[in-house]
């Protein structure tokens, strides 16, 4: 990643991460102020201030102890000081999870790599994709889009609007149609066209859980018959703005089809974006791409240390 890249990559998140920044890092910053001693107080407000941001209960635990030990461990007597430490700590959580997608020669030779998108409705899962697919093609690979969530007209429409942009190939059936079907068809039609990517859009009606983890199940099921080893990322789109919501949702989602990554969307829209800190801590999911914006470019495959340094930045 080159120096322009990266700094670009910085600038956006820096700006998408504001209201997460003024309330997790700035709520921390008042508190740890020159001249405050460190004591049992100061502590708790911080655990407050990061419970607040929903970093969660777990990981919140974490970074204090891991605050507490290295301020005993560097004889640390001035809050001020105390920061950085937190930053560390936060660093620490989400680099093991740090994993962008990489399609390169898992498909080879018997197809497409193909990608199965979840999520509930109004996580952005179809923009995610359309946004992926303006990527890949950007870079030259071409694209199949399936429009599975059969039982949305809006989703499929929203979909073939994004072929259209990305020039992706774009697969529907009629509505109502059977999931499974579409995306069969698609990546039949991947396999024809020597297509290397294959990005297929899902039903998320969190109203029907049960039926909906089934209809999923079958996806993947019958995606795996027609191409062994397929689907080789089942991507979950989660929606940062609902918070402790998002971890309920994901372990749902995982517990039935073993997610392999997760975007997390909306962070721009949120000052709750600790839940990032959460979703490592207590899922250990591979965390794949942030969205911190409309913008094609505001949907970035998820660099743990740009990401601390842009949520840290303006303090430290």
């Amino acid at each position: 990643m080159g120096k322009k890249e990266k700094s670009g990559i910085f600038q956006r998140l820096r700006q998408g991460l504001a209201k997460t920044q003024g309330l997790l890092v700035g709520g921390a910053d008042d508190l740890l102020r020159p001249g405050r001693g460190l004591d049992e107080a100061l502590y708790e407000e911080l655990e407050e201030v990061l419970i607040v941001a929903d970093v969660g209960v777990a990981a919140t635990q974490r970074l204090i102890e891991g605050v507490r030990r290295e301020v005993k461990k560097k004889g640390i007597t001035d809050a001020s000081e105390v920061l950085p430490l937190l930053r560390q700590e936060v660093l620490e959580i989400l680099q093991p999870h740090e994993a962008p997608l990489s399609i390169e020669g898992e498909g080879a030779g018997d197809g497409p790599f193909v990608v199965m998108v979840i999520g509930v409705n109004g996580t952005g899962k179809t923009t995610t994709i359309g946004k992926l697919a303006h990527r890949y093609n950007s870079l030259g690979t071409k694209v199949v889009l399936a429009a599975a969530d059969t039982f949305r007209a809006a989703a499929v429409e929203q979909l073939e609007i994004w072929s259209q942009r990305a020039g992706a190939h774009f697969i529907k059936h009629g509505s109502g149609a059977d999931p499974s079907a579409v995306a069969f068809d698609a990546v039949k039609a991947a396999q024809a066209r020597k297509y290397p990517l294959v990005l297929i859009d899902t039903a998320g009606r969190l109203h029907t859980k049960e039926n909906l983890m089934e209809e999923l199940k079958k996806v993947k099921r019958i995606i795996g018959r027609e191409l062994p080893g397929a689907p080789h990322e089942i991507l979950l789109v989660l929606d940062a703005t609902t918070g402790q919501n998002a971890i309920a949702q994901a372990r749902t989602f995982h517990q039935a089809l073993e997610v392999t990554g997760i975007a997390l969307t909306k962070l721009d829209g949120t000052a709750k974006g600790g839940i990032i800190v959460a979703i490592a801590q207590e899922l250990g999911i591979p965390l794949r791409f942030v969205g911190v914006g409309e913008g094609i470019e505001d949907l970035q495959d998820f660099r743990a240390e740009i990401f601390v340094d842009a949520l840290f930045s303006q303090t430290t």
